[in-house]
């Protein structure tokens, strides 16, 4: 077992060892515990049984004094033993809120998001927000990678400083500095820029730049427009360079950037009832551009029936067209039974060696909760998954929610 594996799994332990404390300081404890099983075909035709355990905790006052744990992560393995299936620890740390005057704590696993990167880390986070306009945050610890392995000189470091500014001006300046098995792997500034002017006009842009490759790495800007509760308008222009780590032998390949240029528009019919249209420019600088149209209608369910209709229209020169709509319709019979059917269908037209190769892809599925009590409910799925190339499989899954 690896160093900080090691030490995220200590401190787990711990907070059962806690837990009699817990008790006696009646702190307040609460969470989701979900045990699901799911079956599938794999790429083989394999039959696999997958099994799963969630659990979500959350630990508040635990010394009773402001002292929090948070935690949530899952066990799982295949009954058939035909897929690799992992147990995960998503997040567990401790949080402490004033630990001195201002000064808040993060200790264990928890994920790191700023503009200049993010990641899972096992290590401390500290927040410091009386600076005046300003918040300053540092951290640093492990970087989890759950793919690629977990080592002990696998590290990353970083901070923010941040800011309000004139009641309506955000500005963030970020840090990340990540390393791979000793070595330096990363090192990323970010800069990210939120204005609201009058609720009416909202203008933001989020800049990342790889310092080892001297180049922008990602930006984007854009300007939402909400002149009314009905009406809104959107518009985006997206800039991503991909960023591979300098201990990485794809470092060394040249990678092409990837632009986007896009426009919603947004309207509300009635309270849980909008529609939308959206357009897409994707740019790219070896391939055709292509233009992506978009529309739909969705009802969030506000008594009984929710569901939504949406289609997608892609076109391009190179004949990587696609065509397809999706759809899903819920219905909340009582108290007790909600049920749904929904479908995915896609139409692929690839052009290789100057032959036609239509690929049809499509997904139907039903599903249904029971709600047993409030805090105790079922959800089960079971789907249909067809192509023309990959022949179809079926899927399914149940699973048992119990709030606490």
């Amino acid at each position: 077992m690896k160093v900080w594996h090691r030490w995220t799994v200590c401190m787990a332990a711990m907070l059962l060892a806690l837990m009699p404390a817990v008790d006696a300081l009646a702190a307040s404890i609460s969470g989701r515990s979900s045990t699901e099983i799911e079956w599938y075909d794999d790429a083989e035709g394999d039959t696999a049984m997958p099994a799963y355990q969630y659990l979500m905790l959350n630990v508040r006052d635990i010394d009773g004094d402001g002292l929090d744990f948070r935690g949530y992560g899952r066990l799982a393995d295949d009954f058939k033993d035909e897929v690799d299936i992992e147990s995960r620890l998503y997040y567990a740390y401790f949080e402490k809120k004033d630990l001195i005057d201002d000064l808040n704590l993060k200790l264990g696993r928890q994920f790191i998001s700023t503009t200049a990167g993010a990641s899972m880390m096992d290590g401390l986070y500290l927040d410091y927000d009386n600076l005046g306009p300003l918040k300053l945050a540092l951290f640093g610890g492990g970087d989890v990678a759950y793919y690629s392995g977990y080592s002990a000189d696998d590290l990353m470091f970083g901070g923010e400083l941040s800011g309000r500014f004139f009641d309506s001006l955000d500005l963030g300046l970020s840090y990340v500095q990540k390393w791979d098995n000793g070595e330096l792997a990363k090192e990323l500034f970010g800069l990210d820029v939120d204005y609201d002017f009058r609720n009416v006009l909202n203008l933001y842009s989020e800049v990342q730049f790889d310092y080892l490759s001297n180049s922008v790495s990602y930006f984007l800007g854009g300007a939402k427009y909400r002149p009314n509760d009905k009406w809104g308008l959107r518009a985006e222009y997206l800039y991503s360079l991909p960023v591979f780590s300098a201990t990485s032998i794809y470092s060394v390949f040249a990678v092409n950037e990837y632009e986007e240029v896009m426009a919603e528009l947004t309207y509300r019919i009635a309270v849980g009832l909008h529609t939308f249209g959206r357009y897409t420019r994707e740019i790219y600088p070896e391939f055709a551009d292509a233009d992506v149209f978009e529309a739909g209608i969705e009802k969030i369910r506000t008594r009984n029936f929710s569901g939504y209709l949406t289609g997608v229209v892609r076109e391009d020169g190179d004949g990587q067209d696609l065509m397809g709509f999706k759809a899903r319709a819920a219905y909340l019979f009582n108290s007790y039974v909600q049920a749904g059917v929904g479908l995915e269908v896609d139409v692929l037209d690839r052009r290789i060696d100057d032959e036609d190769d239509e690929t049809t892809s499509s997904r139907y599925w039903a599903d249904v909760t029971g709600y047993i009590t409030k805090k105790v409910n079922v959800q089960a799925k079971i789907e249909r998954v067809e192509s023309d190339l990959w022949d179809y499989y079926n899927r399914g899954r149940v699973r048992l929610n119990i709030l606490f």
